[in-house]
């Protein structure tokens, strides 16, 4: 039982006992630096079952647990606030409980049929992976570790968009322009080669445009008649028609595709458990639009197109089925869910990160599968997210502005180990020593500063800022990492013996008390799907560590037992540290 538990049970008892009064809850907080005391019971909302002065109640209830509990040593009362001093005892028996644990903070599966399903990355399969990708795939992974690690089964999913405009776009700029060259010819990887042609079709395209204004047309005119264009929307009829030459050539281009992305995620760190495929899932969902019409989900207007009325719930008509009988995106999208769900039978709700362009499409999906009567509708979660800026502005595909995953990877790298060789981190390293660790340091600057951010905000990314040494970054917590076994190696005693007779410091009481909120910090962070709760909580932990490590000597302890203390309190540290970063995707170097 944790000590939150353990205090707030007892509070109830001495309301009881005191004023005879039932108290259904109790506001506990830490206490504020400038007071005495490790956690503070707040007396005002009591007041609506006891009649009194605030800090007379406060006082009685004080006594009540110094003489009741043995985990309070004292108290002091400041006007509504009851501070309790907690014997050094519990911590330090909290701390022998817990510093052997591998596992300490996640919980183990249950094994009950709530398993959930995360959606991320998604991307279109006519370009390279960006870097508004990689906030994506970052968010989404690191979710769906962290809900793992909160209890729960998780099914690691992505939807890839490899039918439409866009990819013929890009297959007929290759056909006509490509030479027939491949990946393996120009040593390129596939997606990166796609995409060249998706930029030079908008090239092409604009030129088109351009020439027809030049001969009369208006520039609406001009953007609907460009004979590319025409080709391209022919070439998309064929594909859905299942022309031979068509889909062939649109099976292979999508297979250069999938082998970059699958490249780009291994470097990233991240994996999925299954793929769905839009061109598999398009033409799911017209069977589940006419069971819902049959139950009076939907209705039919005059000219066929079916529809679902949300106005009651203050939104609008949402158009489900065209007149002609073709499915719009909100058609497959809840075809897709429901196929999801007969896939694996034991998901009890899905996560969808999707940038917040589209916020209105998943409250509008999530409404409409409710509707149709589906249980695990009501565990339906948007992880809606932020865009990410650059200094230089707004990134567009098919001009070919984005900021390349790859590249960009390849940067954060680059930056790390200008940085580091400055600071003189890792002198005495081979070469490949040192590409090793620059390649940690550079990816865990990039994901810290991108996870660190509520998910909700958006965010303006400064490289060089992400890769400082000093302050809220990746690298300055893998430093600290790497300090930390740098103690566990230099300490040449045995350090499997239980240390219980010690008086704490104060910042060994701090460090210790921070580490007990690691658990619930994994639990709010996967109830409210923010990583950015983890990295904070990991960065606090960081800075009481330092701030412990400056004012208290660890091998110039007076006594061994001191000293065995305190290295097994940072070897503690170092595995939470660890433990959270992996949460994060972020891995830890044993040495910087």
């Amino acid at each position: 039982m944790s000590l939150q538990q353990i205090i707030s049970d007892k509070v109830k008892v001495a309301v009881d006992k005191l004023y005879g009064a039932n108290l259904e809850s109790v506001e506990l907080q830490a206490t504020r630096k400038e007071f005495e005391g490790d956690v503070t019971v707040v007396v005002f909302p009591m007041l609506r079952v006891v009649k009194g002065n605030p800090v007379q109640i406060g006082e009685a209830i004080g006594a009540y647990l110094t003489e009741n509990v043995s985990e309070v040593l004292s108290f002091n009362v400041v006007k509504g606030f009851l501070n309790l001093v907690i014997s050094d005892s519990y911590y330090i028996n909290f701390f022998n409980g817990i510093k052997e644990d591998s596992q300490y903070g996640f919980v183990t599966p249950s094994g009950d049929n709530n398993s959930v399903m995360v959606e991320y990355s998604s991307p279109n399969t006519n370009k390279p992976l960006h870097l508004g990708h990689i906030r994506n795939i970052l968010l989404g992974f690191s979710v769906a570790e962290i809900i793992k690690a909160s209890g729960k089964k998780v099914y690691k999913t992505q939807i890839i968009n490899d039918r439409g405009i866009h990819i013929c776009k890009s297959m007929l700029a290759w056909k006509k322009y490509g030479n027939q060259e491949t990946p393996e010819s120009t040593g390129l990887k596939g997606d990166k080669l796609v995409g060249n042609y998706y930029v030079k079709f908008d090239q092409v395209y604009k030129e088109e445009i351009a020439e027809l204004i030049a001969k009369g047309k208006t520039e609406d005119e001009a953007k609907k008649k460009a004979p590319f264009l025409l080709e391209a929307q022919e070439m998309l009829r064929k594909w859905e028609s299942g022309d031979a030459e068509v889909v062939k050539l649109w099976e292979m281009m999508n297979g250069w595709v999938y082998s970059g992305f699958e490249q780009t995620y291994k470097t990233i760190g991240v994996d999925f458990d299954s793929y769905y495929y839009e061109s598999n899932t398009y033409l799911l969902g017209k069977d589940n639009i006419e069971d819902g019409l049959n139950n009076g989900v939907f209705f039919k207007k005059e000219d066929g197109s079916v529809w679902c009325d949300l106005t009651d719930e203050g939104l609008d008509e949402k158009l489900v089925l065209r007149s002609d009988g073709t499915a719009v995106y909100m058609t497959q999208d809840i075809g897709t869910a429901i196929q999801r769900s007969k896939d694996k039978p034991d998901v009890g709700g899905m996560i969808y990160t999707v940038g917040n362009e589209q916020d209105y499409h998943f409250k509008v999906l999530f409404l409409i599968l409710k509707k149709l009567g589906y249980e695990w509708a009501k565990n339906l979660h948007h992880l809606s997210y932020g865009m990410v800026d650059l200094p230089s502005g707004k990134m567009k595909s098919r001009e070919g502005t984005v900021v390349d995953a790859d590249d960009l990877i390849d940067e954060m790298t680059k930056t790390a180990s200008e940085i580091s060789e400055d600071l003189g981190k890792l002198e005495g390293y081979t070469e490949k020593e040192k590409e090793a660790v620059y390649k940690k340091i550079g990816l865990g600057a990039l994901k810290y500063y991108i996870l660190k951010v509520d998910p909700k905000k958006r965010i303006l990314f400064n490289p060089e800022e992400s890769v400082d040494f000093q302050g809220n970054t990746g690298p300055f917590i893998q430093y600290t990492y790497a300090r930390i076994q740098a103690i566990m190696r230099k300490a040449n005693f045995e350090l499997n013996q239980v240390v219980v007779d010690i008086e704490l410091h104060q910042k060994e009481k701090e460090l210790i008390k921070q580490l007990e909120l690691y658990p619930e910090t994994i639990q709010n962070a996967a109830n409210e799907l923010s990583p950015a709760i983890l990295a904070n909580y990991t960065y606090d932990l960081v800075k009481s560590y330092n701030s412990f490590f400056q004012n208290v000597s660890i091998f110039g302890a007076d006594a061994e037992h001191e000293k065995v203390f305190r290295v097994q309190l940072s070897g503690l540290v170092g595995n939470v540290i660890k433990s959270a970063f992996s949460l994060l995707g972020i891995q830890v170097p044993k040495r910087m």
